[in-house]
């Protein structure tokens, strides 16, 4: 039995739309804050975190389209740890292969800096993209794929 959504149930794009901009407007203040703390500008800390933000809300947009439409054609339902793991590993290394090269033309430094650099991040989001996804549905619902 798939427990109910605290708020409301929600689904389709409106609930892709709600989840990018929540997940997005938070990541936004974590990167700016993280590169303002490791010694960038406000205005290159910012740039890399709008930036990094356009790129991730096309990869969400795309990956999570097609997560779903897997997602929708396994036999077993709901979101076990192991497939909010699956997902969040998919998202942040799919991501990471767009972001380090933007991250090392932005900050015109190397692309391994640049990855060394996204690494950090990498480990925070994934975290961070695991407990989003779980609150997120705790709040509105399994999507019809996974319910």
């Amino acid at each position: 039995m798939t427990p109910s959504p605290l708020l409301f149930p929600l689904q389709g794009a409106l609930r892709r739309v709600l989840y990018v901009g929540l997940y997005e407007a938070l990541a936004i203040a974590v990167v700016t804050v993280a590169f303002v703390a490791g010694d960038r500008s406000l205005g290159s800390a910012s740039g890399v975190a709008v930036g990094s933000s356009l790129i991730a809300v096309l990869w969400n947009l795309v990956f999570n389209a097609a997560f779903e439409r897997w997602e929708s054609r396994q036999r077993v339902r709901g979101r076990s740890r192991a497939r909010r793991l699956a997902h969040a590993i998919g998202f942040e290394g799919g991501l990471a292969l767009w972001l380090v090269p933007f991250m090392a033309w932005w900050l015109e430094v190397g692309l391994w800096q640049a990855l060394l650099l996204d690494l950090g991040l990498l480990l925070f989001f994934l975290a961070y993209t695991f407990v989003f996804t779980w609150v997120f549905d705790r709040l509105f619902g399994l999507p019809r794929a996974a319910a």
